[in-house]
């Protein structure tokens, strides 16, 4: 696919310069692109049965057709590498590998080996996460994440999947966004499994953890030299600061979508506060001697998913209530401040990256950082050309890297920067309605069609920078 040629206004001199060796990227899921859900030996997940469940996905979607990436991954990555990116952060889907370690499944490991060795032919970096979100069935069927046996499953399959890719892959991310896995899947049921239950929810939020450890493990016992996990970090503040409840239910909301993860992960220990907040729900009985110590496994560097900050009240509206994905806490609501929209309804707030970033920075300043995934969906609209004009995202992503660079200046160590997502994909329970990609996919045929997005990302990536007076 050819590109098209960068519009004159875009092509001026970068103003914001990136070190040198930063690293460019853009980001998928295996369950959101992949499709071909029930080919080559794939076992069923439980994203496939909760979009079999009525009103569990918008419009009744399910992961087929997706982006067709199983089938389509050379021309996906030909078009990565007219983008110039240079690594392309995925995941593989557990249920093509299987869950018995004697028999995994061949077609499925193969596909991420042709995955692989293409992208190495195409000098573009892969970054694999062994788990975004897809579960098998069958796991679920024994507990799933509330049932500690899975983090064990988990190191097994890790092994699998490093035996055989192992040789040709150099940084391997175990979780992405655990937070959501435990907390949206388990307590809110807004995601698969669909389960409601508060107690199964921090019970999975830490046997999440214990197999990002086991798996670091595995990886470290292949002698690679770069292991991490991908956190969705948000900055929490309370609506109104002279307001206890606000401020009562910011710290909680903190508690359980930063630091239940961040301290046990890079510090071997949870915060006592959120231990006290989580106490009803038996946090202190999935606790066993050792797992911190397995959790703090040493990583390599940390992935930061960044989309927009938390504004929380402690006071009630039509969004708070039960069942709650913010356990421990009795209201959460978060009032609007009037701020740009995307079409996801999220607030866009750039400069809580920089805030965000700094922060991390200071708590943990040996720890390399990457935003592994930053974008947003917009309502975009083909031109009579077949081209798609989408200068909302262009704002976004040049606001962002923007944010991101400030943090350099301020002294991050901030190494990379993927754009979520390269494709436009299956958006989880609110399935084929929103549009997150940098390159638009007309589901019905396939056709894949770069927006003015992908060709502005092309450009800074060329030259490792950009301008400050946005796109006009």
């Amino acid at each position: 696919m050819k590109m098209s040629t960068i519009p004159q206004e875009l092509a001026t001199e970068p103003e914001l310069r990136f070190p040198e060796k930063f690293l460019w990227g853009a980001a998928t899921a295996s369950f959101q692109v992949e499709g071909s859900t029930t080919a080559d030996g794939r076992v069923p997940s439980i994203w496939d049965t909760f979009c079999a469940r009525p009103g569990a996905v918008r419009n009744g979607d399910t992961g087929d057709p997706a982006a067709d990436h199983y089938r389509l991954m050379t021309k996906d990555v030909r078009l990565m590498a007219e983008l110039g990116l240079g690594a392309y952060r995925f995941s593989l889907a557990w249920p093509r590998i299987g869950t018995d370690p004697a028999r995994p499944n061949r077609a499925g490991l193969d596909f991420y080996r042709r995955l692989v060795d293409t992208l190495l032919e195409h000098g573009i970096t892969p970054w694999p996460t062994l788990y975004h979100w897809d579960l098998p069935q069958s796991l679920e069927d024994k507990g799933g994440w509330a049932n500690r046996d899975t983090a064990h499953r988990f190191a097994e399959y890790t092994e699998t999947v490093l035996a055989a890719l192992g040789d040709r892959v150099d940084t391997w991310t175990t979780l992405n966004e655990p937070w959501c896995s435990a907390f949206a899947g388990y307590g809110s049921g807004r995601h698969a499994p669909g389960r409601t239950e508060p107690d199964a929810a921090v019970a999975s939020a830490h046997h999440l953890m214990l197999a990002h450890g086991l798996a670091v493990g595995v990886i470290r016992s292949h002698g690679r030299s770069s292991a991490g996990i991908t956190l969705n970090l948000f900055p929490v503040h309370a609506a109104n600061p002279d307001d206890m409840a606000d401020v009562e239910a910011a710290r909680r909301v903190d508690g359980v979508q930063n630091r239940i993860f961040l301290e046990p992960i890079l510090q071997a220990r949870y915060p006592l506060d959120v231990l006290d907040d989580l106490a009803p729900y038996g946090i202190s009985e999935v606790i066993k001697d050792g797992d911190l110590s397995t959790i703090a496994a040493p990583i390599d560097m940390l992935g930061v998913n960044y989309y927009r900050d938390h504004h929380v009240s402690g006071h009630s509206d039509e969004s708070s209530g039960l069942p709650s994905e913010w356990v421990g806490v009795e209201y959460a609501s978060f009032p609007r401040r009037g701020l740009p929209l995307t079409d996801s309804g999220w607030e866009t707030n750039p400069g809580e990256l920089t805030s965000l970033l700094v922060d991390l920075h200071r708590k943990y300043p040996r720890m390399p950082l990457y935003v592994t995934e930053n974008g947003a969906a917009y309502p975009d609209q083909l031109t009579p050309d077949g081209s798609i004009e989408d200068r909302d995202r262009v704002a976004f992503l040049e606001s962002h890297l923007a944010a991101a660079h400030e943090a350099i200046d301020r002294g991050v160590d901030l190494r990379g920067y993927f754009y979520w997502s390269l494709l436009d994909n299956f958006e989880w329970a609110e399935g084929y309605a929103k549009r997150f990609g940098l390159v638009h996919v007309d589901y019905a045929t396939q056709r894949r069609t770069p927006k003015l997005s992908a060709r502005r990302y092309s450009e800074i990536i060329r030259d490792n920078g950009l301008r400050t007076d946005g796109v006009s």
